[in-house]
């Protein structure tokens, strides 16, 4: 069997193969609370019936002004968990691991829907107060966020754990949270977005204590035995930002913190990040982080073949995949690729009849 889709143990939790759902916002909510639609079932079921070992959510909010649009997954009160129940059953009764990013989208909040133009939703057109570590743009363009007090950070820890509580409640069974791209915990993180003085800002350990706090309280929120992911951007792409270095020695104190896999993405926090992205171009951050932190990583970004997935596993780059974009193009990846590398992929029942491939040939005439 290849590594690839091999069974991997993550704490208590069994994964049956290596290929997991990356989160993908769809911006989707039924209506403007946080509840999952009718789209969410069918969209993160379908990649279930695909053969991905976990199905991952899109980030969902930690509290309302966390939304990166109006329409974003939220999951801070029970109706939320309500809301969520047909979309665990979809993954879960289709074979796969459901999973559940939370997050907070801080500056980067309260904005229309891309498919509509993105663009910043101020409180007199539909959006709401955005807050951040520092009162610093992303960009001019958008909004100016509040400078969050000490008080307010303890409140959005409390947040987080409420969240992880809530995310128990609606059957997940594996926890993701959303450090990276520019969101909240990513732009406490950096020295470009984060200039404060006090105990949250300056130093390295200063800057990644509130991304600690949080995770320290999700994990004593949880049960012992539901595996914790954390999302990092291993680097903001800009000179005097975030970079790998730092990005390793903040893997090392969420190990510590009892965090079990790094997802290892990159960027998305500085409008001026420079970038040209490869095939593959954030394995490096993965195999760095996973050497020196010493702990379970998964790769993601551009991975797109079967070849190349497995490669990475068995050079020991990182543990799992993660796919995202190749996924809503092609949700049968995973049983395609399974039958690239070990010769047969698991078709569901009612699917098999495509496994046989026939050759036709043109009747007489």
């Amino acid at each position: 069997m290849s590594k690839l889709f091999s069974p991997i143990t993550i704490r208590g939790e069994e994964i049956p193969n290596r290929v997991f759902v990356a989160p993908m916002c769809q911006y989707s909510s039924e209506t403007e609370d946080g509840r999952a639609s009718s789209w969410h079932p069918l969209h993160y079921g379908t990649r279930a019936v695909g053969g991905a070992g976990l199905v991952m959510l899109e980030a969902a909010s930690v509290r309302p002004d966390g939304r990166i649009t109006p329409w974003d997954l939220g999951i801070w009160d029970q109706s939320h968990v309500a809301a969520l129940g047909p979309v665990v059953d979809a993954i879960a009764s289709n074979g796969s691991v459901p999973a559940i990013q939370l997050a907070h989208a801080g500056r980067k909040a309260s904005h229309d829907k891309p498919w509509e133009g993105g663009q910043y939703l101020d409180e007199g057109n539909g959006g709401w107060e955005i807050v951040g570590p520092s009162a610093i743009a992303y960009s001019e363009d958008w909004g100016v966020p509040r400078e969050l007090t000490v008080e307010d950070i303890g409140e959005m820890v409390e947040d987080w754990a409420n969240a992880a509580r809530l995310s128990v409640d609606a059957g997940m069974k594996v926890i993701e949270l959303h450090m990276a791209h520019g969101y909240l915990g990513c732009e406490f993180l950096s020295p470009l977005s984060n200039q404060r003085t006090d105990q949250y800002g300056g130093s390295l350990e200063n800057r990644a204590r509130f991304a600690l706090e949080a995770t320290r309280a999700v994990r004593n929120a949880i049960p012992d035995s539901m595996p914790l992911f954390v999302r990092v951007s291993a680097t903001e792409y800009m000179e005097n930002g975030w970079d790998v270095d730092e990005c390793v020695e903040f893997s090392r104190w969420l190990k510590d913190e009892g965090v079990d896999l790094i997802d290892c993405s990159s960027g998305g926090n500085s409008e001026g990040q420079k970038l040209t992205p490869y095939p593959g171009y954030q394995v490096q951050f993965s195999a760095r982080i996973r050497s020196e932190a010493e702990v379970t990583t998964g790769a993601v970004g551009l991975i797109t073949e079967a070849a190349q997935a497995e490669k990475i596993l068995e050079d020991g780059d990182a543990d799992v995949v993660l796919l995202a974009r190749e996924l809503l193009r092609n949700p049968y990846w995973p049983i395609q690729a399974q039958t690239e590398l070990d010769g047969q992929g698991v078709w569901p029942s009612q699917y098999k009849r495509v496994a046989e491939i026939r050759q036709y040939t043109t009747p007489p005439r």
